[in-house]
C-alpha cells in the first residue's frame, strides 16, 4: 500500500474497458479512461481536504499495480474511520491480497489513528464484496434501505459492518493473521 497519486490511475487505464464487472456495483460509474482519471483525481482532492486518505495497491509477487483502497468518513474526534471504494483487478480476487491490505488498513486504523470502531458499506445485492468482508471478520449491523443512488439511477439498499477495537483485539487480528499466513 502507497498513498495514491493522480497519475497513478494509468497504472489501470485499460481496466474500465478490459474488466468492466470491477465497477458492477461501485457508486462511480467508470465506464472509460476520463471516468478512472476523474476517480484518481476525487481521491487526491478528499485527501487533500483532509476528509479521506486513498492507497493503491501493489501486488509484490507480481510486481503490478492492482487496485485501490481507502479510509473515508474519517472523524478522528470519534475515534471511527469507514474502510472502503476498494477494488481489485481480476487477477488477485480469490487470492490473500484483499486480506493482507485489510491486516496493514486495520492494524493502522486501531493501533496508530486510535479508532475505536471502523465501518465498512457495500451495496446489499454484492454479496461477494460482503462475503469477504465477514470472512475478515466484520460484523453485520444492518442494512440501510435505499440508501444511495446508483449509475444508472436506481437506489441501492446499503449493508452496514463493522469491527470494533475489541473484536480487533481479541479475535479479528489474529483471524487475518491466519489467513495471511
Amino acid at each position: 500500500l502507497r498513498p495514491i497519486k493522480l497519475e497513478d490511475w494509468e497504472h489501470f487505464k485499460n481496466l474500465p474497458t478490459h474488466s468492466p464487472e470491477i465497477w458492477q456495483y461501485s457508486l462511480v460509474a467508470i465506464q472509460n479512461q476520463e471516468d478512472l482519471k476523474k476517480y484518481f483525481e476525487s481521491a487526491v482532492e478528499a485527501r487533500n481536504a483532509g476528509t479521506a486518505y486513498a492507497f493503491i495497491v501493489l501486488d509484490k509477487l507480481t510486481a503490478s499495480f492492482v487496485g485501490c483502497t481507502r479510509f473515508y468518513d474519517i472523524q478522528l474526534q470519534f475515534q471511527t474511520t469507514q474502510l472502503g471504494y476498494t477494488w481489485y483487478s481480476k487477477e488477485v480476487w480469490g487470492t490473500k491480497l484483499n486480506a493482507h491490505c485489510k491486516f496493514l488498513l486495520l492494524q493502522f486504523a486501531f493501533e496508530q489513528m486510535g479508532c475505536k470502531r471502523v465501518e465498512f458499506r457495500a451495496d446489499n445485492d454484492n454479496k461477494r464484496s460482503i462475503a469477504a468482508m465477514q470472512k475478515i471478520g466484520c460484523t453485520v449491523e444492518g442494512v440501510l434501505r435505499s440508501h444511495l443512488p446508483r449509475p444508472d439511477g436506481t437506489r441501492r439498499d446499503s449493508i452496514i459492518l463493522s469491527i470494533t477495537k475489541e473484536e480487533w483485539e481479541q479475535k479479528v487480528k489474529s483471524l487475518i493473521k491466519n489467513q495471511i499466513a
